[in-house]
């Protein structure tokens, strides 16, 4: 059995640390797309088996939870996997603290729910919160041996578990709702998956806690986690206010139009940057040292990362009538112009959030506070600003400040120190905006002069006139024409070896 101390070493990753990143997000972006496809069908199956109500009560919860998750981490398992040199009893301590802010968590949102049933005038809240309350308990033991397979890049055991743990819940909340439970289901949901993640990760992360004790060192890690934790805090709140204010003011059923369209939308966000940061965390802390290698490769994740995003939904924001009868069906029509306005907030986002990386890998968690503050500032005004139009103000007003204020402000903050510049962030994102731009104006014409009427054949028009527009940009831009054709040659690299070992 290997020792506790051989979990923990990171030093026979540096070597191949960019062939390690590339294979460890190429199989967590697999996975993601797996997870994702999954989230979305049931995500779809969901919406047309419960009525928009069941989905505003979770996010009545939700939006605290959300509070409560990060309290619950501390940002111990950023720590964790940002220093380099790490020791068995600093884990262990760590590994306790995590335990014992979920218990805390979970008991102070079970003794609680009656206040939150109460705020929100819903006195089905109260036994949903105690049950969802679990979820904490659950988590906060998983926290530390999720930080020790990330750090370890550990990648395809990452990704195997996370995919089981949706399916999982999946599985459980369809059973459920086709049953009739109702809103059960989806409380049921957000209890499968975390189980299974704590299961899985104690099996598959073989290191064990110390009984607790004191252990030196670990204030500077308190430290490093508090101010990751503060920055998390703002991201939340500032991510729980809309849903706060629209459920309190306009009740579960606008809630749940709400929560449900940010959700279609802003899910593969979230599920793009899980990977993305779960790749690329240990892999540029690792080259924090090396100013040249690290500038590479973050303008590399920031590229792709953008070119992966932005044109997809720039043209979803331009079809966002379609999309939304697709996937929800006519009894959702009300969700258009919110749909439209998430697809635009979609467009950024991902790159916006990948801003946090230069902070975290730098050991600049500091500066990250003080700069997730002003973002979190500058959502709470679009919020505030957009709130007399309902809904749907909220949604747009945020899409614009987000667009054409945080993303800005955001890349001037983030680089003022460190090996990245913002003219390296600006250049690394020209592209994928360029290409976007192109895309949703050529599935705009498409659909405006050839396609006006929604089939099979005119969705298939309009994409297909986005991915050539796309093709074009990619193979006009020098930068990306070099990564064209690097891709390429690895392609027929790979063929041309699979062919000689299949061969007789």
């Amino acid at each position: 059995m290997r020792s506790p101390e051989a979990e923990l070493a990171t030093g026979h990753l540096v070597a191949e640390i960019s062939r390690r990143s590339r294979r460890g997000g190429a199989v967590l972006l697999g996975a993601q797309a797996v997870r994702v496809v999954g989230q979305m069908a049931t995500l779809v199956v969901l919406a047309r088996l419960l009525p928009p109500s069941a989905f505003g009560l979770l996010a009545m919860v939700a939006s605290v939870g959300l509070v409560l998750d990060l309290l619950k981490e501390l940002g111990l398992s950023s720590a964790t996997i940002q220093k380099n040199e790490i020791t068995h009893a600093q884990v262990s301590t760590l590994f306790w603290i995590n335990a014992v802010a979920g218990l805390s968590m979970a008991a102070g949102l079970a003794l609680a729910a009656p206040l939150l049933a109460s705020f929100y005038g819903q006195p089905e809240l109260g036994p949903v919160t105690r049950w969802l309350a679990l979820s904490f308990a659950l988590s906060g033991l998983t926290v530390q041996h999720w930080a020790l397979l990330r750090r370890q890049m550990r990648f395809t055991a990452i990704a195997g578990l996370e995919t089981a743990a949706d399916y999982a819940g999946f599985v459980a909340a369809i059973g459920l709702a086709l049953a009739g439970e109702g809103y059960w289901a989806l409380v049921i949901q957000r209890l499968v998956s975390p189980a299974m993640l704590l299961a899985g990760s104690w099996v598959v992360c073989r290191w064990r806690p110390a009984f607790p004790a004191p252990a030196q060192g670990v204030r500077e890690l308190l430290r490093f986690g508090a101010s990751v934790t503060g920055s998390g805090l703002a991201t939340a709140l500032a991510r729980s206010f809309d849903q706060i204010l629209i459920g309190w003011l306009w009740g579960p059923a606008v809630l749940g139009l709400y929560e449900r369209t940010s959700r279609l939308l802003l899910l593969p966000v979230n599920t793009i940057n899980a990977p993305v940061y779960a790749a690329g965390m240990p892999a540029l802390s690792r080259l924090a040292d090396q100013p040249e290698r690290y500038r590479a490769m973050f303008r590399q994740i920031v590229q792709k990362l953008g070119l992966l995003t932005m044109p997809a939904f720039a043209v979803v924001a331009v079809l966002a009538d379609w999309v939304v009868e697709i996937l929800f069906g006519p009894a959702w029509r009300a969700a258009v112009p919110l749909a439209a306005a998430f697809s635009v907030s979609a467009t950024f986002l991902p790159v916006l959030l990948t801003m946090g990386l230069l902070y975290l890998t730098q050991n600049r968690t500091g500066e990250m506070l003080r700069a997730t503050l002003i973002d979190a500032g500058l959502c709470l005004l679009a919020i505030v600003s957009g709130l007399p139009w309902g809904a749907i103000g909220v949604a747009t007003s945020l899409a614009i400040v987000g667009l054409f204020i945080r993303l800005p402000v955001a890349f001037w903050l983030a680089t003022r120190r460190g090996p990245v510049s913002a003219a390296d962030t600006w250049r690394a994102i020209a592209p994928p905006a360029v290409a976007a731009l192109a895309a949703a104006t050529a599935a705009w014409m498409t659909r405006e002069f050839i396609a006006p009427e929604m089939t099979v054949q005119a969705v298939a028009a309009v994409v297909a006139a986005a991915l050539l527009a796309v093709m074009v940009v990619l193979l006009a831009w020098p930068e990306t024409r070099r990564e064209l054709r690097s891709v390429a040659y690895r392609a027929a690299v790979f063929v041309r070896r699979r062919r000689s070992v299949l061969e007789p």
